[in-house]
């Protein structure tokens, strides 16, 4: 996979990523700042590390699973898997501008 082909399935992945909702904040997942890497391989395997809003966030159990289910059904994705990490704790400073301004944090 060259760099440019990696670039582009990464673009994609994180498309997809901006269409998964946390349900308690009607902000995407991506935006929200929960996405700590997206890495894509050479055999088009990508790697998720990911947090949650807190670790008793409701859907700890659910929001991993459906974020590596949509990121592997990706067109061009061979499989996918997500790591979730608590390292750094997520805190609104890690928020997109939009999110913030959807929120009303600006």
């Amino acid at each position: 996979m060259t760099p440019e082909e990696k670039k582009q399935l990464e673009d994609r992945v994180i498309d997809v990523l901006k269409t998964i909702y946390d349900p308690e904040i009607p902000v995407d997942v991506y935006e929200l700042g929960l996405i700590y890497e997206v890495n894509v391989n050479d055999d088009a395997h990508v790697d998720v590390k990911m947090t949650l809003t807190s670790p008793s966030c409701p859907v700890a159990e659910s929001m991993p699973n459906e974020v590596e289910q949509k990121v592997g059904q990706t067109h061009g994705v061979s499989s996918a898997k997500v790591e979730l990490t608590f390292e750094p704790p997520w805190d609104r400073t890690m928020m997109s501008e939009a999110a913030q301004l959807e929120l009303g944090f600006m």
